[in-house]
């Protein structure tokens, strides 16, 4: 367990390309197999290849937990059925006008935060596909609310202007204590800069000390 500092495709951005549960890590094609090591050892998972819609922008067009995996409705057939048979996870397009689904929607394995902007009819279909609970809710003020949060099953961050009532909601929601916090010196959208499971982080190389001290207060590590 531990934090680790990384860049894909020499990016700080590192949520913009990868997303990970307690078992996967979801890499886009032709990343360095340097970096596959790396992310592989760091989260101890196992890497699947892919891309969505022929991107290799894997974060914002998926979100993930260890049930279930949703996927953009821009991805067509072939992804979907590669990421399935790689993982063994139920994994399906969510059927919404809003593609980029990992800025929408945030989940662990104990429930989901959902966008207020998206439809009450696709919230039946994160329940299944995800096998959690589900609750709309905004941030700030923000809709986003799939870019401001990432929790494992140890605990959490959020962007730092989550008001006291909002971070308290987000932590009964997932089942853990959550954290107003940033990510690469300030950024306050933390999905864009971290990855997390109940193992390990990894980070962008610009996250600063005080900020790693945040998170790994967060995330209990």
């Amino acid at each position: 367990m531990g934090i680790f500092p990384l860049d894909v495709y020499r990016s700080v951005n590192i949520g913009i390309f990868v997303r990970t549960n307690d078992q996967y890590v979801l890499i886009p094609k032709g990343l360095a197999p340097t970096k596959i090591s790396k992310l592989t050892k760091f989260l101890g998972v196992k890497a699947v290849s892919t891309s969505i819609a022929g991107s290799r922008l894997i974060g914002p067009l998926t979100t993930m937990n260890s049930r279930g995996i949703l996927v953009s409705r821009l991805a067509n057939d072939i992804e979907i059925e590669e990421i399935k048979t790689a993982t063994g996870l139920p994994t399906m397009r969510l059927p919404s006008r809003y593609t980029s689904v990992g800025n929408v929607v945030a989940a662990n394995d104990k429930g989901a935060i959902a966008s207020e902007i998206l439809d009450p009819s696709t919230l039946q279909q994160i329940r299944d596909v995800l096998d959690v609970p589900v609750e709309r809710i905004s941030i700030a003020g923000y809709t986003q609310v799939g870019s401001m949060i990432v929790s494992s099953n140890t605990g959490g961050v959020v962007h730092p202007r989550a008001s006291d009532e909002e971070v308290r909601e987000i932590g009964l929601i997932l089942g853990v204590e959550v954290e107003p916090g940033t990510v690469n010196t300030g950024v306050p959208f933390v999905a864009s800069g971290l990855l997390a499971n109940s193992k390990s982080l990894v980070v962008g190389s610009l996250t600063s000390g005080p900020e790693l001290m945040i998170l790994s207060r967060a995330f209990r590590l």
